[in-house]
């Protein structure tokens, strides 16, 4: 069954960031609807960063509002966001080097844990059943992202390409509504970047997620993308469909390093 874009979900109105006397967001306004895959994209330094910062409640905006499902948010942290179902993966891969690649998914699993640290201590009752299940989800994600072959493999022993797979599959144990990928392809050859195209364009087919990712690739986004968002100096320059977006002048401009 064809994939179907929803309604609005998250809808971000003139929103304006500040850290001192530099000015990262400038009356910015775009929204996301269900079920699409909506790209951030802009040169260096554009804020685009600072964007998903914002929707995740890393930064607080000085200006505008954030409607998440059609609420206001305001002063939500980063746990508020994950427990409203927002997961992040990270420019850096940020993940327990050390810890094997099923142990770093089960973290990923952490907001949805009822029992106490010392039944899971003891490992009894409620507290073993409750791990089994999530040790059920996060094998259903490694049978998913086909990485059955490194499972119980340390993390800082793996190429870059597979720790960013295992950075993605630890967004997903999390079952997150919306998935936010900063620059998910970086760094990855041809080969790799083609396995995690093909793998975010799975989940948002298979589990509906919805999908918010920033990316300096242009063929990618301009493959996978349902729209597109420009931003160039903090300032939104471009919105619409990938093919709209391409041929407007003013983010040819900017791409081009002639706008300033």
């Amino acid at each position: 069954m064809a994939r179907q874009i929803g309604e609005v979900i998250l809808d971000l109105r003139n929103i304006s960031l500040r850290f001192g006397g530099v000015k990262a967001l400038t009356d910015i306004s775009f929204n996301v609807r269900e079920h699409e895959i909506r790209a951030i994209i802009g040169p260096n330094g554009a804020g685009k960063s600072s964007m998903l910062n914002v929707i995740n409640g890393v930064y607080h905006p000085q200006e505008g509002e954030i409607l998440f499902h059609g609420q206001v948010r305001r002063d939500m942290d980063t746990h508020d966001a994950a427990a409203a179902g927002i997961a992040r993966t990270f420019q850096n891969i940020a993940l327990f080097k050390g810890m094997s690649v099923l142990d770093n998914l089960m973290t990923g699993r952490n907001l949805k844990m009822r029992t106490n640290f010392l039944q899971h201590a003891l490992w009894w009752g409620p507290a073993k059943r409750e791990e089994l299940e999530h040790r059920r989800k996060v094998e259903e994600v490694i049978d998913f992202l086909e990485i059955e072959h490194i499972r119980k493999t340390p993390v800082g022993r793996l190429p870059y390409g597979l720790q960013k797979r295992v950075e993605l599959g630890r967004a997903l144990a999390a079952e997150p509504k919306m998935l936010l990928l900063d620059e998910p392809m970086a760094g990855m050859n041809v080969e790799e970047k083609q396995d995690m195209c093909r793998f975010i364009l799975d989940v948002n087919d298979q589990f509906g997620t919805t999908i918010v990712l920033i990316e300096h690739d242009m063929g990618v986004v301009m493959d996978i993308s349902d729209r597109v968002v420009v931003l160039d100096y903090g300032k939104k320059i471009g919105d619409g469909e990938p093919e709209e977006v391409k041929n407007n002048p003013e983010v040819i401009a900017a791409y081009l390093g002639t706008q300033h």
